[in-house]
């Protein structure tokens, strides 16, 4: 018996569906139902899809996959973060989690199986880039945390951070498509100003970020605003410099007129002294930005800890001494396996 393989139906846009629909000599209305129930009502099955017949239901499922994302494992930390595993349909984990604070609730969605990039202090760099995530899988990830906020805390998602697994920029293509259809009107029809997509740091495609008039936030993973530092902590450094990435980012607010997040790890003994402030008050002058100071967790593969918190309000207060809007941004999940790629890592072990 020959098995014929089904065409993932979230892969097609709603004119190619609609030529599907034509194909099948159903009509092309039926195909914008689909997708409403697709990406309005993020439906995982044909069975869900009450105002079809049933006779459509059962050739759509002889014919398409939706190829839903599940929840894998969950874990609740003691401050109310939840920190998931999900399955994908070949079987692959990823992590997403949801941070719930008092003016907000943000999922944290990964882009990538693995990494590629390697930084020595994340551990999602010490696990191998297996393939990049689609749009729908991204999707899914969003509104699976989005249920979750609403079950244990009673609100919706209100923000959304593509900081989980992987280099977004490295899969450019399915993480606009995914941020397309989450701010669509036929989508989840939420604001481009609540998404913020994190980078290491890839000068070209911060330029073609800017090309494309990015809406949504952009924030870089800086770590150290010393190219040997950075060199040492984020191998991407070395061919995208500080240098380059100022150029790079100059050349994005120019087109967007959309200010930049840096994001600082301080590290003990590493990049948390008055000299290494003064370093990223200098890169701030590039453009209009704030910093988000952030406490590390540590990981059992890497030698990093987190500064001192005196050392981190001093950084701080240097920062704000320069006139640089600067948040310290507490270390979250610390009960649980909170740090990027650690749970990820777990169960992949168990596998």
């Amino acid at each position: 018996m020959v098995t014929v393989k089904k065409t993932d139906i979230r892969a097609l846009d709603l004119p190619q569906l609609q030529q599907h629909f034509i194909a099948m000599q159903q009509p092309a209305y039926r195909a914008k139902q689909v997708y409403q129930w697709l990406w309005e009502k993020s439906a995982t099955s044909f069975e869900d899809m009450s105002n079809l017949s049933k006779d459509l239901r059962k050739v759509l499922d002889e014919s398409f996959a939706i190829n839903a994302v599940q929840v894998n494992n969950s874990q609740f930390s003691n401050d109310h973060t939840i920190k998931n595993t999900f399955r994908l349909a070949d079987g692959n984990i990823v992590e997403g989690v949801l941070i719930p604070l008092e003016d907000r609730m943000t999922a944290c969605v990964s882009s990538q199986v693995g990494c590629s990039l390697t930084c020595k202090f994340c551990a999602t760099g010490y696990m191998d880039r297996k393939r990049n995530l689609n749009a729908d899988e991204i999707y899914d990830q969003v509104v699976l945390i989005d249920k979750q906020a609403k079950q244990n805390y009673n609100n919706p998602l209100t923000n959304i951070v593509y900081m989980g697994m992987g280099e977004p920029l490295l899969n450019y293509a399915n993480v606009l498509k995914s941020i397309e259809r989450i701010t669509a009107p036929d989508g989840l029809n939420m604001s481009y100003k609540r998404i913020t997509v994190s980078t290491a740091g890839i000068a070209k495609m911060i330029k073609k970020l800017g090309d494309d008039g990015a809406k949504f936030n952009l924030a870089l993973s800086l770590h150290a605003a010393d190219d040997k530092k950075r060199n040492e902590i984020m191998p991407i450094n070395e061919a995208n410099s500080l240098k380059a990435l100022a150029d790079a980012l100059k050349y994005y607010f120019a087109k967007t007129k959309n200010p930049v997040t840096y994001e600082y790890i301080v590290f003990n003994h590493f990049n948390d002294e008055i000299s290494d402030a003064m370093d990223l008050a200098k890169f701030c002058k590039h453009i209009p930005c704030k910093v988000n100071l952030i406490e590390y967790n540590p990981i059992s593969f890497a030698d990093f800890t987190n500064a001192e918190g005196d050392k981190i309000d001093a950084f701080a207060n240097y920062l704000k001494g320069q006139g640089i809007t600067t948040n310290i941004r507490r270390s979250r999940g610390k009960d649980i396996d909170a740090a990027c790629g650690q749970l990820a890592v777990k169960e992949e072990a168990k596998n």
